[in-house]
């Protein structure tokens, strides 16, 4: 590490804050004037000098009355981030291109407001927050999502200039946050399905069009024949619902990597394997994936369906 990077790490704390709650000390927060508060200084220096040089009394005590002012304006900023308590909270998985959304908890144990609060991260948007007296609230900071695999939340600058903005204070935050990005779906035919006997009430030659209703779930039932979407509609006050077929084996799709063209890299072959899950998946079918050196058997449901985008966004070619 150079001795910029080490003098940044110094100064800004460029390292990670875990994942407990933090509170922001006087160690953490830096306050500067800013632009405004530039101009307030200048026009306060041009009022002293025509004072001192008109012998004004009057004058006197305007520019140390606005002065005064300032430097009140300037412990109230400083306070409005002092002991603020900021808390790691979840990120939901997301596609390449999206944005994921990384919630931080903001607390508030004073009984005075904090207001005006911006956060952003290093290369996202500024979002912005108050919290009441003896109160928190969750704030999202939005980060681009490039690259299939981990994302991790980049340095988060939380930052206010209430109540004057003459001042500007604020603090690095980084707490040890990721985000899953699966990669970026492309949508194409799904490969033909194979017929093969599974579970299930089942019998004949026929397909997924022998669809013939739903039945309650018995405990000899494996979890992947429940028909998960059929069963939300309960809102969890009925049993779990299990499908059932006229006759015929249930086609099961094989979303294989080798089914891919093989002259495409190996970014766009994974996004074509997403574009299918997600296909399959909306059909309610039963499909299984296989990578080199790794497959899921075939299953549905929003189980599965996670487990095969997580092995697509990690795998390694």
């Amino acid at each position: 590490m150079n001795l910029v990077a080490r003098l940044k790490q110094q100064l800004f704390r460029w390292r990670s804050d875990g994942t407990a709650p933090l509170r922001l000390g006087q160690r953490r927060i830096f306050i500067i004037p800013s632009r405004a508060g530039l101009l307030y200084a200048v026009a306060l220096i041009v009022m002293l000098i025509g004072a001192i040089n008109y012998n004004l009394a009057l004058g006197h005590a305007l520019v140390f009355l606005l002065a005064g002012l300032g430097i009140v304006g300037m412990i109230h900023t400083f306070r409005n981030l002092h002991g603020l308590v900021v808390t790691p909270g979840r990120s939901n998985p997301v596609f390449v291109g999206e944005r994921a959304h990384f919630e931080l908890r903001l607390d508030n144990d004073r009984p005075t407001p904090r207001l005006a609060l911006e956060l952003a991260a290093e290369e996202g948007l500024p979002v912005f927050a108050a919290t009441e007296g003896r109160k928190g609230t969750r704030s999202s900071i939005p980060v681009t999502a490039t690259h299939r695999g981990w994302l991790a939340l980049p340095r988060v600058r939380l930052s206010t200039g209430y109540p004057l903005g003459l001042f500007t204070a604020w603090a690095y935050l980084q707490p040890s946050m990721r985000c899953l990005v699966y990669p970026q779906p492309i949508a194409s035919p799904l490969p033909p399905a194979l017929p093969t006997p599974v579970g299930g009430e089942r019998t004949g030659d026929g397909g997924q069009e022998d669809f013939a209703g739903f039945r309650d779930r018995q405990p000899a039932d494996s979890p992947r024949h429940v028909a998960w979407k059929a069963s939300a509609r309960h809102a969890g006050e009925g049993p779990l619902l299990i499908k059932q077929f006229a006759g015929g084996a249930q086609l099961q799709l094989s979303l294989d990597w080798q089914a891919t063209e093989p002259g495409l890299s190996a970014e766009t072959r994974l996004s074509i394997l997403t574009g299918w899950v997600l296909a399959a998946d909306t059909a309610d079918a039963c499909y299984g994936l296989r990578l080199p050196g790794y497959a899921i058997e075939p299953g549905s449901g929003e189980a599965h369906r996670q487990r095969c985008l997580e092995a697509l966004a990690l795998y390694q070619p």
